[in-house]
């Protein structure tokens, strides 16, 4: 789990096929003190197991599945990368819950300064439009950033200089296609107020579930 809060940057020294997916090997700009084998840690986003740590270096194997669903596959060599280590039980949690399980790839439709902002617009995925709303958190190449607005087809955020600075952000283009996380609590929601559970009961039917009746009986609805 993560905050969506960047450590700092990674770059790209070398890849590889493996297995039908990928082998990144990464070089932080920042230390990594007390590294564990093996321990999470998001790339773009994306949660990948950190394996072979030695100083500032690591490797980290990309699935088939990731290379499909994230814009990992299109990095090369040289290429840069938003890092993010995975959250402690004692760390502040300074952005949203942030799962590193990428919904889709979304591309940039608009990019503009707004005094010492930059606005980016971004084109809102099939099916993922139901689960951003308008100052709602997604995270965006693994940064935790608040919607400024949504509609049917794209929605806004609002970047401040340090994030700009610390981030792949400041290197993005329109067209450039970035990994987004929706809300994972929307998800969760979602799936509990589903017509119909995974066995076929509808919910609340044996009083542990939730639906609109139930909640509008206990005041949660008006």
């Amino acid at each position: 789990m993560f905050t969506g809060i960047i450590l700092g940057k990674g770059k790209v020294k070398a890849k590889r096929p493996a297995g039908g997916g990928m082998t990144l090997a990464l070089e932080t700009d920042f230390p990594l003190p007390d590294p564990v084998e093996g321990e999470s840690i998001a790339v773009n986003g994306v949660c990948l197991t950190a394996r072979d740590i030695r100083g500032r270096h690591f490797l980290a194997d990309v699935s088939p599945e990731s290379l499909t669903r994230t814009n990992l596959g299109r990095l090369g060599v040289g290429g840069v990368v938003n890092l993010e280590r995975a959250l402690r039980l004692s760390d502040r949690l300074g952005g949203h819950m942030v799962s590193g399980h990428v919904d889709a790839v979304t591309t940039v439709l608009a990019r503009r300064a707004l005094g010492t902002f930059t606005l980016f617009d971004f084109a809102v995925p099939p099916g993922l439009g139901r689960y951003i709303i308008a100052k709602g958190s997604v995270a965006l190449d693994g940064i935790s950033l608040t919607v400024n607005e949504v509609d049917e087809e794209r929605f806004s955020v609002s970047i401040i200089p340090h994030t700009l600075e610390i981030t792949t952000l400041g290197e993005v283009a329109v067209g450039d296609g970035v990994n987004l996380e929706v809300d994972l609590i929307g998800k969760y929601v979602e799936k509990l107020l589903s017509p119909k559970d995974p066995a076929g009961n509808r919910a609340g039917e044996d009083g542990s579930g939730l639906d609109q009746a139930f909640l509008a009986k206990h005041g949660f609805l008006r």
